[in-house]
């Protein structure tokens, strides 16, 4: 009895929270049916026979519009331009990314704080703002638009992705591990290849999914800094959303946007708890 009484005083809370877990339940089960749900109207639509009008239950299920997305020569280059502009973008922003990380973790200097959210802002901005001053600051310098101006206003933002899990894998990172191989006689070189490399190759791995991932499905900034006829998978997607007909097309596309993004948010994850453990 007074076991019990002390262990009340020590969590005056635990008797209230024996019904907690059932409700936690439902509302976690509530939070992802409402996030998923539109998802997977998607993938469901894909498969309508109905080609003009969405009725639930669909009248019938085909994959017929699988076929004829693969026929279409327009959907390819969309989705061949989408991915090389993800990929190029990743990388700028892994080796940008980590120089920023890499500068503002070692060094000490006034307006730190500054810089860290100078990098940062191009995130915290609204799409449009971004958008906007990217396509002003190159219409001032004279740069065509085309596929540079693309990854450009890409890597804006996949930097930051890069920057936020970079640093904070070096915050986690012993600095003495550092000095002992450069007491040791090692080089600039061999301390990042053999010291730093190793401790911070799943968190750029992490940054690159996270940021091919981000980069593939944008579609603000790429309205602004593409040219007449760089068409993105995204931009090729809402332009469809025009014409009815082409509805379970439209969500054929959708399906590639989510497969090919949910691949690398899903190791990116693996490797960001994998690390954390």
């Amino acid at each position: 009895m007074r076991s019990n009484k002390l262990s009340f005083l020590r969590n005056p809370f635990a008797r209230r929270s024996e019904g907690s877990p059932f409700f936690l339940k439902v509302s976690t089960f509530a939070a992802l049916l409402f996030l998923h749900f539109p998802i997977w109207i998607i993938v469901l639509y894909a498969f309508t026979t109905e080609n003009r009008t969405f009725k639930f239950p669909p009248p019938g299920l085909t994959t017929n519009w699988f076929k004829v997305a693969y026929e279409r020569e327009d959907l390819w280059r969309a989705l061949t331009l989408s991915v090389k502009v993800a990929a190029v973008s990743a990388g700028v922003a892994l080796i940008l990314g980590t120089l920023c990380a890499a500068g503002v973790y070692r060094s000490k200097f006034f307006g730190k704080d500054v810089i860290s959210l100078l990098v940062v802002l191009p995130i915290a901005l609204p799409g449009i703002v971004t958008a906007i001053a990217l396509r002003s600051a190159m219409r001032i310098m004279d740069i065509e638009y085309g596929f540079l101006t693309i990854v450009i206003g890409h890597a804006t933002f996949c930097i930051v992705i890069v920057y936020n899990n970079v640093i904070a894998r070096f915050r986690r990172t012993a600095h003495s591990q550092i000095e002992a191989s450069m007491d040791l006689g090692a080089s600039v070189f061999q301390t990042f290849r053999y010291v730093v490399l190793p401790h911070i190759a799943s968190a750029l791995l992490a940054g690159g999914m996270l940021a091919f991932a981000l980069s593939f499905d944008e579609i603000v900034v790429t309205n602004f800094t593409a040219g007449d006829n760089q068409v993105t998978l995204p931009i090729w997607i809402y332009t469809q959303l025009f014409r009815p007909r082409d509805r379970p097309l439209t969500n054929v596309a959708a399906v590639f946007v989510i497969a090919v993004t949910f691949v690398p948010i899903l190791l990116a994850y693996r490797l960001t708890r994998e690390a954390e453990h």
